[in-house]
């Protein structure tokens, strides 16, 4: 009769053994599954506000100085003169051409004048600024070669308001201009056949007048000898005054322009 075996203790220790050698813990397995890599730190990029901030103010300033540029143009559209009746105030005359060279005074109907007879030598008028009240019979010649005279009572325009007017003049071949004793207005503009007399400096007319008719022979009743000249060194620096006597035939006297007219 067959004996029961008894179970083999070093198998079953070895059982136990391959059990415990070859399955991980629990908590180990649980472990490796759960492991993550380390989390990744991610910065946020600021945004260029100096640099947004700057191209907006250049926008900005463009856009304005378009705008600037645009009001400008249209203004200075706005104050274009086509034609003399558009400059407000201005007076016309019929000075024809052919008046006569004198050197003796000559009493003029309008103060200051606006042609007729006149001396040989004409003022200078390459854009002359005097500072004295020139001989009106030279002023006059220079008129007839198409020039514009500034004249300003000294009285009641001086400083800032002599300079202004002078920006007009100084350095622009065809104008002239002078203080003129006893005005009956703030600033007198003439040119031959045409006048315009306003109470201030800062008056827009003055401008108006000045470009519209220095060297203009296309309007009616424009000056006699177009293209004669506007320059005498001699009178620039010894100037005639009111009261002087003419310089006669010593004088720069002869007219040349390069399209001859009557005299």
């Amino acid at each position: 009769m067959a004996k029961d075996r008894k179970p083999d203790a070093g198998r079953a220790g070895g059982g136990s053994s391959r059990s415990g050698s070859g399955a991980r813990p629990a908590a180990n397995r649980a472990g490796n599954r759960g492991r993550t890599r380390p989390p990744t730190q991610v910065v946020t990029q600021q945004r260029p506000w100096g640099l947004i901030a700057a191209a907006v103010a250049v926008v900005v300033f463009a856009a304005a100085a378009i705008t600037y540029a645009v009001v400008q143009v249209r203004q200075a559209d706005a104050e274009q003169i086509d034609a003399l009746d558009e400059i407000a105030g201005i007076q016309s005359f019929d000075y024809a051409a052919g008046q006569e060279h004198v050197s003796t005074p000559v009493d003029y109907e309008q103060s200051p004048p606006v042609g007729g007879p006149h001396d040989g030598e004409w003022a200078d008028c390459t854009g002359t600024v005097y500072d004295v009240d020139i001989r009106h019979e030279n002023a006059v010649h220079s008129l007839e070669h198409g020039a514009v005279w500034i004249a300003y009572n000294p009285d009641e325009v001086s400083g800032d308001d002599v300079a202004k007017l002078a920006e007009l003049v100084d350095g622009v071949s065809g104008r002239l201009m002078s203080p003129y004793a006893g005005l009956d207005s703030a600033v007198s503009l003439q040119s031959w056949n045409h006048q315009l007399k306003v109470d201030s400096a800062d008056d827009p007319r003055i401008e108006q007048f000045a470009d519209f008719l220095t060297f203009n022979g296309d309007v009616e009743g424009h000056y006699p000898e177009i293209g004669a000249s506007c320059e005498n060194p001699t009178f620039v620096t010894d100037p005639l005054v009111v009261g002087d006597g003419s310089r006669g035939t010593g004088a720069m006297t002869t007219d040349a322009p390069t399209t001859p007219t009557p005299q």
